[in-house]
Order: structure tokens, then sequence, then C-alpha cells
């Protein structure tokens, strides 16, 4: 029970009108929109930052509870306060704080409501892709504690995709910036650990946002279909031709008989389900789309299709799916909406079994689902919400359907969240050692568990201690025969995750150091080798994903996928580099601007932690928020918090066309103008690079080289070159040369693999919009050897003999100062091996190194794997 004296002492430090604690206030922040209520003892309002630090350092102080709270929207009771304690509500902290029209990004404060900025961004032809369907009334900050969705999430992706820095106050009231406005910064994805972490590591007060070209043209279709089943068989069939609609929506009959008498939007009453599409691009594609999805729809028994004929239908449209949660309120005091998802294959069949569990418990319940991605929404209707033995029934028909969905594959919440709804449920997902991985990162972040107590993780029984779980202690235990075969000689070369771990956990009690597939020649120091774990293990082209070994050569499995039409969407300049290998370094090419980055990618993997645990981090789903995001903290970590067994990736069809327009360049600041001018027009675009070093065929002999490289549909990637190619010329440049033999991420490879063992080659990040001056200001240094200019990433490449440590080094640091200074970095990617011990191959301290180290201590405590690989130490 907090005291009053400790509620006043935080009146004292705060201005007036920032706490209050009379009943008529408290009372309405007992519920968000779900079923769960909580009391709390006090709501207090921040204004800026420093407001929000003097609370949390009050709070540490008298280890009361914070609960962050937006707009209440959340529907797993993410922002009731079930254990007492303070709101923290964040309502007067709702600014914009920056647009960014040449870098595509934006810096909001955590209150802006999600459709605000999309308002704002429209104008300047820029677009902010996660839309929930709260999206009218939920805010960024809530977005980006339960890493919302939405209809668009299937093409576009969920809001991790897009947050590419925070600035958060953590639980000793520092201010801290995790991530920022460049990409791929040398450290521990904190920014993709907290996104979805549901308020329980930190309080965020800013978010830096990435933004996309709005698409010139997009129209909305409608089909009907007997059932939901043939529906859902329809969605898969028109994704295995190798179409990316931004939206594939579904409503069954229920609902329909719902929303239609509230929205109005000519939904056939007898209809066994609707399927709403949208497809967007250049308005030449959107026909010839249609035509092919109407064809394949049809193939599938649909019928009644329609076209929106003008926007005021189509907002008609989205209206009605929009607004089915209100206008249930219609027919039923109450409804409880279940979250779940499945591997999209799987649909029809949990559909049957969401059906078969609501009339064995006597429910009526309605669907509205992202057909898309797998998100299934089944509405329970709730006649009579005082009613404890019908509440008692739903919940534990919640329950079976998310035990259901996880039996195939699935997660227990795909964009609702844990909360306190389902935090019972976290042990039927993961297993102990897996849940002791979470809770390792609630400990390293708030050991006082003063964020949001009670979410997420199951209340703990007597036999389990402080921890909420049975499971792991982090406590070394015997060495088996597994571990002792790890032991044996210089080189361990495990074959399965199991041994893997036996090994690691042999090898850390041994006092012996890790190097993963790298050569050693230090004392105490074992070499792991990732030979052994080589292979596909699952390839499901119905669901759009393949699981592959670590070790396996990514052009292995570039090639496996080639014979199926078929690409995993990252390349890399090594013809050796293995899949484990990229994913722990997060070295990504250009044409992650159609496709994402990395760890936009990977799924999950399967990882041997040094302490002898094996953990899965994740799901082969795109939505899934079931616990903290344990994928982000793998990609880019260089090894040093667990082996990666296998790994497992969202693909994508081979596009079914590609053309690349090559500009001769004579001087930098002229390719970096035309650069300028063809960026605001990349949608299909795969890499815009400015090179120098890279020589393309029937191109005349020129200085530099700029590359756009686009590809898609025909239609699509034509439109685009023709509006970049007038771009071009508007602003003087030559005429373009286009081909189909190169693209931008080619001669990004060529360059980076120029010379592969004897060049220095580094890779320099800063934000977007502040690239053209650095390159102008470091023209001189980069001119001393060769480089690529990743112009939509913020990205420079540079390679150059490297002579002695000290000449390597002066010229590393004549690259690296100015990129700090625009909060930005420069890493060494590549060096001959005698420069190893001698060059800083990072430059770069993270705001929040303790984190990260305190995050390495608790998966390797002993300090067993890859030490001094990354900037952990």
């Amino acid at each position: 029970m907090l005291k009053e004296t400790a509620l006043d002492s935080l009146k004292n430090v705060l201005p007036g009108g920032r706490v209050f604690a009379d009943r008529a206030t408290l009372v309405a922040y007992e519920v968000d929109a779900g079923l769960d209520k909580g009391a709390p003892e006090g709501v207090v309002f921040p204004h800026n930052v420093e407001e929000l630090s003097a609370i949390v350092r009050w709070a540490h102080e008298h280890g009361v509870p914070l609960i962050a709270r937006g707009a209440g929207t959340g529907l797993s009771g993410g922002a009731v306060a079930d254990r007492g304690g303070v709101i923290v509500e964040f309502v007067h902290m709702n600014r914009i704080l920056d647009i960014d029209t040449q870098g595509r990004s934006a810096i909001v404060e955590p209150a802006l409501i999600n459709l605000r900025l999309d308002e704002q961004v429209k104008p300047y032809d820029l677009y902010f892709p996660p839309d929930p369907s709260s999206q009218r009334a939920s805010t960024m900050g809530g977005n980006v504690a339960e890493n919302s969705g939405g209809p668009h999430c299937f093409k576009y992706g969920v809001t991790t995709n897009y947050i590419t820095g925070l600035d958060v106050v953590l639980a000793d009231g520092r201010a801290v910036r995790v991530g920022g406005r460049a990409n791929d910064y040398p450290a521990y994805d904190l920014t993709g650990l907290i996104t979805g972490s549901e308020g329980t590591l930190c309080m965020i007060t800013s978010i830096m946002t990435r933004l996309v070209r709005n698409p010139p043209g997009v129209k909305t279709l409608l089909a009907i279909f007997d059932s939901v089943e043939q529906a859902g068989t329809a969605v898969s069939a028109v994704i295995a031709a190798g179409l990316t609609p931004a939206t594939m929506e579904l409503i069954d009959n229920q609902t329909i008989n719902i929303v239609e008498p509230f929205a109005h939007a000519n939904l056939p009453l007898d209809a066994g389900a609707v399927l709403i599409i949208d497809i967007d691009g250049y308005p030449a594609s959107l026909e010839p789309q249609i035509a092919e999805i109407v064809g394949i729809l049809q193939q599938y028994k649909g019928y009644g299709i329609r076209i929106a004929q003008d926007e005021d239908e189509r907002y008609k449209i989205w209206l009605a799916r929009k607004s089915a949660a209100g206008a249930i309120a219609r027919i039923a005091p109450a409804f409880y909406i279940i979250d779940i998802t499945v591997p999209r294959s799987r649909l029809a069949e949990i559909l049957g079994e969401v059906e078969r569990i609501s009339k064995a418990y006597g429910l009526v319940s309605g669907h509205v689902f992202h057909a898309g991605d797998g998100n299934l929404h089944p509405n329970v209707l709730i006649p009579d919400p005082n009613d404890a033995e019908l509440l008692a029934r739903v919940r534990q028909a919640g329950r079976e359907m998310v035990s259901c969905s996880v039996e195939m594959g699935g997660s227990l919440t795909g964009e609702h969240g844990v909360g306190i709804e389902k935090r019972e449920y976290m042990p039927i997902m993961h297993n102990p050692a897996e849940m002791m991985a979470h809770w390792n990162i609630k400990q390293v972040f708030d050991p006082q568990c003063i964020f949001n107590p009670g979410k997420i993780f199951p209340a703990p029984t007597a036999s389990d201690g402080v921890a909420p779980f049975a499971g792991h202690t982090g406590e070394y235990l015997g060495v088996s025969a597994d571990g002792a075969r790890a032991l044996q000689g210089e080189i361990f070369t495990p074959q399965d995750a199991e041994e893997a771990a036996a090994g690691m956990r042999a090898l850390a009690q041994a006092g012996r150091s890790v190097s993963v597939d790298r050569p050693v020649k230090r004392d105490n120091v074992t070499r792991v080798s990732t030979e052994a774990l080589r292979g596909i293990k699952t390839y499901a082209p119905e669901d759009l994903y393949i699981t592959a070994g670590a070790g396996t050569p990514l052009s292995k499995l570039q090639a496996f996928l080639a014979q199926d039409g078929k690409q995993l969407a990252i390349a890399s300049p090594w013809e050796r580099a293995t899949i484990g290998g990229i994913v722990g370094a997060n070295n990504n090419a250009p044409l992650r601007m159609r496709y994402g980055s990395i760890r936009d990618l990977t799924l999950y993997a399967t990882v041997a932690l040094a302490d002898g645990r094996v953990i899965r981090t994740g799901r082969p789903i795109v939505k899934n928020v079931a616990g903290y995001d344990l994928t982000k903290l793998i990609v880019g970590s260089h090894g040093t918090l667990g082996l990666m067994t296998d790994v497992t990736f969202k693909i994508h069809p081979l596009p079914r066309h590609k053309t690349t327009l090559l500009v001769p360049v004579e001087k930098l600041d002229d390719g970096l103008k035309w650069a300028g001018a063809a960026l605001p027009l990349a949608l299909n675009a795969s890499g815009i690079v400015l090179s120098k070093g890279y020589q393309a065929q029937d191109v005349p002999q020129s200085n530099y080289l700029l590359a756009y490289t686009a590809e898609g549909l025909a239609e699509d990637v034509l439109a685009e070159l023709a509006q970049v190619r007038q771009a071009l010329t508007a602003v003087g440049a030559p005429e373009a040369l286009e081909v189909s033999t190169t693209s931008a991420t080619d001669i990004w490879a060529s360059v980076l693999g120029h010379a592969a063992g004897s060049m220095l080659k580094v890779r320099a990040g800063v934000p977007v919009k502040d690239l053209p001056d650095y390159l102008l200001k470091q023209e001189r240094q980069l001119n001393e050897g060769i480089f690529c200019a990743d112009i939509g990433s913020g990205f420079v490449y540079a390679v150059k003999r490297s002579g002695d440590a000290d000449e390597a080094q002066a010229w590393l640091a004549a690259l690296r100062q100015p990129t700090l200074d625009l909060d930005g970095y420069t890493v060494v990617i590549g060096m001959p091996d005698p420069l190893f011990a001698k060059i800083d191959r990072w430059g770069y301290q993270p705001q929040a190194l303790d984190i990260m180290q305190r995050l390495k201590q608790q998966w390797d405590p002993r300090g067993t794997m890859n030490p001094g690989e990354f900037v952990v130490g």
C-alpha cells in the first residue's frame, strides 16, 4: 500500500497539477479496453523527460510500481495497475519533434496518436505503415510497447520494423538513447528488445521512426465466399502466385451481420465470409494485379467480387473492418477478443478448432482476422458481464484456443500482448529455459520490478522462489559426455543444439573461452565450428519461411530456394559466408530498401547459451509478441550471447522483373545531387548506390557510378524507372544506361569483396539525411581507396590497402570521428589478421553499455563467448 507521505514527497519534486490521488481520477484508470481491472493509488502527468526521470527516481527510492499509459486502448491489461502503484499518464508528451523528409524519418513523443503521424507526413508523400485498428485513438508509445500490427503488416511489417531508436528512462532514472537515426548500430539491439516489452523494461520518451513513400495508387477489392475456410485457401493461393497485396482481411458471417448495420458498407449479410484486399503500387500496375487476383479468387470459389469505385466506397469498407469491436456493443454489452497467430497454412485448421471450442463451451463468437499473416481475432460475445460462470467459460475457452495455436507452431499473442490476460499462458509456449531467458532480461533492466510488475510473467509458486516459474537457475551443471567432447582438441564441432549447449557449459567450467567460426592462435581458447550444423531443416513455401543450420552457406540456401522461384533477401560479398555468420554480424546489403534488414527477415533462431540452456528466440510467424523479442538481441551480437545452431527466415518470391539504371559520374557532388533527386521516388527500389572502383560494362569510364535498382511487378518497375529518369534529367544527369545483369547489391558486393583478406574495410553509418554532407567532407580519405555509398540506408563502405597499424588507425580515425558527431559510427568489418590486435574495430560506446554488459553476464556468466570481439568487451 502506497503511503500518503510517499505520494506527498512526489508532489514536492514536481510542479503543481502533476499528481492526483482522488477517487474520481483514479476510477478512470482502473481498466483499459480489455476485461482486466486494477486500482491504481495515484496518477501522475509528466510533461517532459526531466519530470519523468524525477518520477522514476522517486519510485526507485520508495519501491513504488509505475505503469505507463497512453490512450488505454490495450486489450491485454498492459496498462492496468493490478498490483497498485502509480499510473504514468503520457498525454502531455504528444508532439512530433521532427520530420526529416530527405531521410524519410520522424521523431515523435509517446502520446502522439498513430493516425496523427500518418496525417502529418502524407503531404510529403510519406507513410507510416503500421496501422492497428485502434489507429484513430492509440498512441505511438503504446504501439511500440505492444509492437502493434494491423491490416497492412502482411506487406509492410509490424511496428518494430519501423523503429530505429528510442529515448528512454531506465529504472534508476537515467535518460539514455538506444539505437538512433542511423541504421545497424554496433550494439545489442535494445531498440528491438524494448519494442514489444509492454512497459516492463523502461519508460519511452521519444521514438525515432522510419517512413516509406506513400504508394501512388491503391484499389480495394471485396470478394464473397461460402466459408472462411474457402477464403483462407484463396489467400494462400494469391501469395503462392508471387503477389503481395497490401492487406488481406477476412470477416466471417457472424461479424458481417454485426458491422453492416453500423457501417453501411454494402456487405452481403448472407455471405459465409468476405475477403477485403488492398492492392497498391503505381496506377499502371493496379489493373493487372486486380485481374490476376480476381482470377485466382474465382478459381477458389470466390464470387460477387466488387472493386471500390471511389475513396468514399473504400472508406466505408474499411470502416466496417476497423469498427468491428465498436459495432459489437450494439448486440452485447461486452465481448472477449482473442489474439492468436498460426502459420498461414494452418488457418483452416485453427478456425475449425476455434469453432469446436466455442460450441463446447456454449459460446457465440465472430471472426475478424489478418488472413495474410495468420493472425486471428475471435470475438466471443458476453451477454452478461456480471455472470461469473460465463466469464469463467470464456476464459477457459480462450486458453484452449491459445493452446491449439501454440501446438500448430503459432503464438499465444500476435499483436495485443501478454499483459495480465495471458501471463499464465506463457509456459504453454515457452519451456523453462526460455522463460528464464525472458526473466533474465527483466532482471537486467529492472531488478526491483518497478516497471509494470505482474505483466508478461506468471505469478510465482511456492517452489519457484523469486523466479515466476520453475526451471534453470543459471548455475552450471555437471559435464555430460557431449560436453566432455568439447574439451578434446582445439576445435569443437557440435552436431546439434543440445551437444553445442553441453559443450559450451563444459568449456566454461574448464575456464576456456570460445571463438565461433574464427581461427584463433591464443591460449585457452577453443574454436567452435558450425561445419556440422548445415542443411535445410524446414522449408515451408506456403508459409514463406525456411529453417537452416547456422553453418549453411548463404549461396547454398539461395540455390535451393531459386529452384522453387523463391529467395532470401539477404546478400553477402563473401562466397563462403554462412547464415549464422551473416546474422551475427548484421551486415546488410542495399536490397534492404525493398525487403527489410536482416533483423526484419530473421523470424527466430535456436541458440545454445554458454550455461547449457537451449532456447528458441521466436516462432516461424511474422506476428508474435509473446514475451521479449530475443531474436533482435541475437542479430548483430557477434556471437557474444550464444551459439546459433539454426535460423529461420522469412522468404519472398523471386521478383518478376528487375532493372538497374547506371549513370556515370565525374564529380562526387554531382552524383550526390542526382542520387538525392532519385531517392524520394524509391518505392520498389532495391538499392541506390554511388560507388568508386566499380566499372560497369558499356558505361563510359568515369570517376564514380550511380546505380538505381528496382524490382517487383514489371508495371511497377517500369513506372518507377520512368519517374527516376525524368528526375535525373531535370537535375542535369547524363542519360542512364538500363541493364538487367547488374544490381546495386552486385556493385556493393564487388566493392566489399575486393582483394578479400588483404584490405582494410569499414562501414560508416550516419542518418540518411547526413550522408551527402559526410561524403563530401570525407572525399579525400575515401578516394584513398574505393567505396560504395548506400544512399537509401545511410552507409558508406570504404576499402583501402591497410598499410601499417598507425596508418590504418589514422585513416580510420579520420572517417570515424565525424560519424560519431552525427550520432553515427564507423566500424571495421574486415582487415588483415596482423592488424586485429592493433586496431580498435568498434570505436563506439552505446549509452546503455552497462545494460548490454549485464545482459551478457546473465546469459554468459563467465564471459566465455567471443571475449573481446564486440563492444561489450
